[in-house]
């Protein structure tokens, strides 16, 4: 093709920080028509017979140095899967993390489905009709004229802290959802309305599966592009693909909805940015939420930070200006009643564990509809400890602590999951143990027994409810695995708050205040909403239906001790000599101060690094210069041997707030989060 340009320059598939800019190659004449901007190619390393995939970012005429320019192999694809706008995002966002760029872009763009292409690339048909703009539902006209103006063209820069309708809602075709998937919905519906697209973002399937169901009644099924890694692998890439097409969408999906194209982008939406499912797991870790405000930034979008109670972030930026508060009528705050310091005056409501207010407004919300009982832990019994002595019943195997999961079932431990058949206690050699704690499958128990007649239904991660129908029942589930009701529950008994707050994690009260009010607001409008176990300033903000005062509180204190989200962190872990070189880099600093190091196991130890948001790309650019260092740094091989392999000799993230939780790291491996992915040198 005459007068194409020779060269690409493409960035490449590895997460080896050394290998994070872009590389020239020569594209030879035949490959010329095919090699646009966005394709997937095939190239040579420098090693013998290596050859490596990646994209072109951009193409030009010559190359800036002097050297050989090797040809690449091939084009796999005329697809351009890496739009612009997403490139742009992701290299901003793996600097501003000291991450690799190739990481980010294995989230942005699916793997390759060759028949979905195919059949992509022969579509033929119209382009579905867009909605006309609609007014939002639940919201008076001047708060529902401010949230619509987010979402219009001439609007484009809004940036909106919303508070969400606390109750379910009925949709055109007669089905029920919470009332934020509405409220998002109709805001999508208003964006495509004006020809722009809109991305909507939320925490987990069921999130999704809500928006969806109520995005389908406003929009042609045409204007919606799921797009989450919950899908298989050629449904996640058609619905991948239908974002590139040079038309509005809605793009719906998990964490990785933000890094999806979308043509002439109108809106950003994020529901319980909070939520830690939002935390990509992976390197390097970028939050949704920072995704959404680095892509705003470049496209000039409009975004909104949905809840039903702000994150000590989206507070900060709240309080900064950056963002704007918009919330619904005062008469739809939903309320909960504390009853912290009430006696049982009922045997039965004793022995479940429920006040005796709880125990009255329960047995009357049975006559009208279900009840939802939500506590703190799954299984029977959430912790075993020997009767001997008192000492928690440990797992042989790897200490984690043992729990029961049924009546007469063997104990397991909850981090590997093994049986502790004839357990003996480490501590007295005891042999008997003791339930510590009542999970759902206790709970439901004690409320058959104290409610006879009700059905019970238990909704946790072992025994997953989407939705049940109305009827005498009570349904006892975990936080976050709460199941809908038509018409909302009759009553919310909200129990082990207590326990909830004795968790050590530095955004225990947030987080407890987005499980009860997520919980909450899955009752009717005016049913009763009761909060156990709990008292003082918490109870009191969220009796009067005020929960910002509770998430401004938390933001004060942790700005007076220099916690996050009042500074950035990044967590430096890995060989003692190669962390104290990686903290020295940064540590001269205005406005940067260290916590540690601390050691870990493994002979490896772990340093905090705190710094103010305006040195974050000083910070991010030297502790990356770190990261290449340690990763081209080889050891030396033994005499008469190969050279060896190792691990890393430094790791980095960046925003994780897990070493404040629980400085051993235990939670984390407890968790089943031990290998959440950290940048690797």
């Amino acid at each position: 093709m005459q007068g194409a340009p020779s060269i690409a320059r493409i960035v490449l598939d590895s997460p080896l920080p050394q290998l994070d800019r872009l590389f020239d190659y020569r594209i030879p004449e035949p490959l010329r028509a095919i090699a646009q901007p966005g394709a997937r190619v095939i190239v040579p390393l420098r090693t013998v017979g290596r050859r490596v995939r990646g994209y072109i970012v951009e193409l030009a005429d010559s190359v800036d140095f002097d050297g050989p320019v090797h040809d690449l192999d091939d084009v796999v694809s005329e697809v351009p899967v890496l739009d612009a706008a997403v490139w742009r995002l992701v290299r901003r966002a793996a600097d501003r993390a000291a991450g690799t760029a190739s990481d980010l872009l294995r989230l942005a763009v699916p793997p390759r489905m060759v028949r979905v292409e195919k059949a992509w690339l022969a579509r033929e048909g119209t382009a579905p009709p867009l909605p006309a703009a609609r007014e939002l539902t639940g919201y008076d006209p001047e708060r529902s004229r401010a949230l619509l103006d987010a979402a219009s063209p001439a609007h484009s820069r809004h940036r909106v802290a919303l508070r969400a309708r606390p109750h379910p809602v009925s949709l055109d075709d007669g089905t029920w959802v919470p009332a934020f998937a509405q409220t998002l919905a109709e805001l999508a519906a208003t964006t495509l309305a004006s020809g722009r697209s809109a991305i909507v973002s939320v925490p987990d399937y069921r999130d999704v599966a809500h928006v969806e169901r109520a995005a389908r009644t406003l929009l042609d099924e045409g204007l919606i592009a799921r797009v989450d890694a919950g899908q298989s692998n050629p449904d996640r890439y058609r619905g991948f693909l239908r974002t590139l097409e040079r038309r509005p969408v809605l793009v719906l999906g998990t964490r990785t909805a933000v890094t999806a194209p979308a043509h002439e982008l109108g809106l950003i939406a994020v529901w319980d940015d909070g939520d830690p499912l939002h935390v990509e797991q992976h390197a390097p870790g970028v939050h949704t939420r920072d995704l959404a405000l680095v892509r705003q930034e470049h496209e000039q979008c409009a975004l909104v930070f949905a809840g039903h109670a702000p994150s000590a972030d989206v507070q900060r930026l709240l309080e900064l200006g950056w963002l704007s508060a918009l919330t619904p009528s005062p008469e739809t705050r939903r309320r909960l009643t504390p009853t912290a310091h009430q006696v049982n005056a009922e045997p039965s409501a004793e022995r479940a564990r429920i006040p005796s207010s709880a125990w009255q407004t329960a047995s009357r919300a049975l006559e009208r509809g279900p009840v939802l009982v939500q506590v703190a832990r799954p299984g029977y019994a959430p912790r075993l400890a020997c009767t001997d002595c008192g000492e928690t019943a440990r797992c042989v195997r790897c200490q984690g602590p043992l729990a029961l999961h049924a009546q007469g079932a063997t104990p397991s431990c909850r981090w590997c999951g093994a049986l502790a058949v004839e357990w003996r206690c480490a501590t007295c050699d005891g042999a008997r143990w003791r339930t510590v704690g009542r999970g759902t499958a206790r709970t439901a128990e004690e409320l058959g027994r104290a409610f006879p007649g009700a059905r019970v239904i238990v909704a946790d991660g072992s025994n997953p409810v989407q939705s049940i129908p109305r009827g005498r029942t009570l349904v006892v589930s975990t936080r976050g695995a709460e199941p809908l009701v038509a018409g909302g529950y009759a009553a919310v008994l909200l129990l082990d708050g207590e326990q909830m707050l004795a968790r050590e994690s530095l955004r225990v009260v947030e987080d407890c205040v987005r499980w009860w009010l997520n919980a909450a607001a899955l009752a009717a409008p005016d049913a009763p909403v009761m909060l156990a176990g709990v008292g003082g300033a918490v109870a009191t903000a969220l009796s009067l239906g005020m929960p910002e005062q509770i998430v401004a509180a938390e933001l004060a204190d942790r700005r007076s001790l220099r916690f996050p989200p009042a500074v950035r962190v990044a967590a430096v872990v890995g060989e003692p000599e190669a962390v104290s070189h990686a903290v020295g880099v940064v540590s001269d600093l205005a406005g940067v101060d260290v916590l540690g190091p601390v050691e870990l196991d493994d002979d490896r130890v772990r340093a905090i690094v705190r710094f103010d948001y305006a040195q974050g790309g000083l910070v991010a650019e030297r502790l990356k210069a770190e990261l290449i260092r340690s990763a081209t740094q080889r050891p030396k091989p033994l005499p008469g041997r190969p050279p060896r392999r190792r691990a890393p000799l430094l790791r980095v993230r960046f925003d994780d707030v897990e070493p404040f939780d629980d400085p051993t790291g235990n939670r984390a491996r407890a968790a089943g989060a031990g290998a959440s992915g950290r940048i690797e040198g």
